[in-house]
């Protein structure tokens, strides 16, 4: 009887836990591959001592010939988007039917309401009511705070009078978001250099530490981590950002002070005075009583999201800029130069002479296409839909709800057919004569679509203030520590260097 229960328990075992989750496709008649593939990948990917984005671009890269592949991510069926069409047919024609992000979350307020992971209606009501505060206008406002930072920054560097500072620019950046993020959305001076140990800095690194490892056990095994209590956000970290929003909050509403930052702006929407630029007029009776539910817990989801953001992926983004830079001093010297002749002809940084720097945005956007802070990004199916064969051998392909589309923006930007020596960092790609060439669907740094990264422009223009200062003062040169070439870390979610970003700041003789 022993044996007759263990072999009927084996067989179960095999069945639903080793064949039947990757037999999700083939059951509905799309083709896949086998089983046994499936399981080998997985295998071969833990003794693979290559990163999880190289892996990614391998499984990319054998399917090349396809619009499109059924596939799994460890065991959650995924169906990965090759072509730039059919991407731009899902995340823009059709995106009424793929308008969500896989909601991977439960029972934690804080990331429920913010934007990212917001649904439906809730998500539309979310981006009207933020994307004010994203418009040019705002961040011309925005943009003093960030330089009083990135001023605070060089100087930081510059008091110590060494040769050549060597530092690790990841961590570095970080204090230096840190004190943007601070200032333009939650209304407070930091100086993360000069006080290395200071609250919100350390808060931060307690929240993005092993946010990689927690994203991906809760989207592998979301019942699991619920019954286990695992959250992005400790309670220590909640309670602290919950804090310092609801004091700002009470305080301007009592004193009535007013700081053109984010939380000016979140407070103006709210009581229907924020304008909209395109016809200069305030919120419509209609949308002031919309926005009167825009709650102090909706205003600490969208500033801490931010603050992630900002800490994590965009002092990567400026890392991987400052890593080209140093072991390509001939396009560090151009930029340079571009950077001297802003400063000479306008005597200090606007934000209009920033916007004006053709080169530094070249730099940027080869930067970002090279190295996407994002490996990739998702879509889920909300309404039953069907992607027509346009290949011959192809069939209809009959999506239902819930089924997730992976769109691997770290392979694209890697993909040959799309950017010549992909490999190579060349700003001309963005040049004025060749950036025209680029398919938009096949640089998605920031996503595509309604659904695309609300922040990014506040992102790039981060990095861009902070590079001019940086490189108006110091020439960025490797270090003993430098490993060239880079290798990539093993983050399931964001970009990252293996053993960090080793540089060093070497003031300018002429600056």
């Amino acid at each position: 009887m022993f044996w007759i229960l263990l072999s009927t328990a084996l067989v179960l075992f095999i069945h639903f836990v080793l064949i039947k989750p990757f037999t999700h496709w083939s059951r509905r008649n799309i083709p896949q591959s086998s089983v046994l593939f499936f399981w080998k990948s997985i295998f071969k990917s833990f003794k693979n001592p290559k990163s999880f984005a190289e892996k990614f671009q391998d499984l990319y890269s054998s399917y090349t010939n396809q619009r499109y592949v059924a596939t799994y991510q460890l065991h959650i069926p995924a169906l990965l988007l090759l072509e730039p069409d059919l991407i731009k047919q899902i995340t823009v024609k059709d995106f009424d039917h793929f308008e969500d992000h896989n909601q991977i979350i439960l029972n934690e307020p804080l990331w429920q309401k913010n934007l990212t992971a917001l649904k439906g209606d809730q998500w539309r009501e979310m981006r009207a009511t933020l994307s004010p505060s994203f418009t040019s206008s705002k961040m011309k406002m925005m943009f003093g705070l960030m330089c009083e930072c990135a001023q605070q920054f060089v100087d930081h560097f510059l008091k110590k009078n060494e040769e050549t500072v060597s530092l690790e620019m990841k961590e570095t950046f970080s204090r230096y978001t840190t004190d943007v993020i601070a200032s333009v959305a939650f209304g407070i001076k930091c100086d993360s250099l000069k006080d290395p140990e200071n609250e919100f800095y350390t808060k931060g690194k307690t929240a993005v530490n092993f946010m990689g490892i927690k994203f991906l056990l809760i989207f592998l095994f979301p019942r699991i981590s619920s019954f286990l209590g695992i959250k992005v956000f400790t309670a220590e970290v909640s309670q602290f950002f919950s804090k310092i929003i609801k004091d700002t909050l009470e305080y301007r509403e009592r004193e009535g002070v007013v700081r053109l930052d984010m939380i000016h702006l979140l407070m103006q929407a709210r009581k229907g005075k924020l304008k909209d630029e395109s016809s200069n007029t305030e919120s419509s009776a209609e949308e002031v009583e919309k926005y009167k539910t825009l709650t102090d817990e909706d205003i600490i989801a969208q500033a801490l999201v931010f603050f992630l953001g900002g800490f994590d992926s965009v002092s990567s983004g400026m890392s991987f800029v400052a890593y080209e830079l140093a072991v390509n001093p001939d396009i560090q010297k151009r930029l340079q130069e571009e950077i001297d002749e802003t400063i000479h002809s306008q005597g200090t940084i606007t934000y209009d002479s920033l916007m004006k720097m053709k080169y530094l945005d070249m730099v940027i956007s080869e930067s970002l296409r090279k190295w996407p802070t994002t490996i990739a990004t998702d879509r889920v199916c909300v309404k039953p839909y069907t992607i027509e064969p346009t290949q011959p051998g192809e069939k209809p392909i009959h999506l239902k709800e819930g089924d997730l589309m992976t769109i691997p923006i770290y392979a694209i930007q890697r993909d040959p057919r799309f950017y010549s020596d992909p490999d190579v960092f060349n700003p001309e790609r963005f040049s004025e004569e060749n950036k025209s060439s680029i398919n938009p669907y096949t640089y998605l740094t920031f996503g595509t679509g309604p659904r695309s990264c609300i922040g990014n422009r506040f992102a790039i223009l981060e990095m861009k203030t902070i590079i001019f200062y940086v490189l108006s003062k110091f020439d960025i040169v490797t270090v003993k520590k430098t490993v060239i070439p880079l290798q990539l870390g093993n983050n399931p979610v964001n970009l990252n260097a293996k053993d960090g970003f080793w540089l060093g700041l070497k003031p300018r003789v002429s600056a």
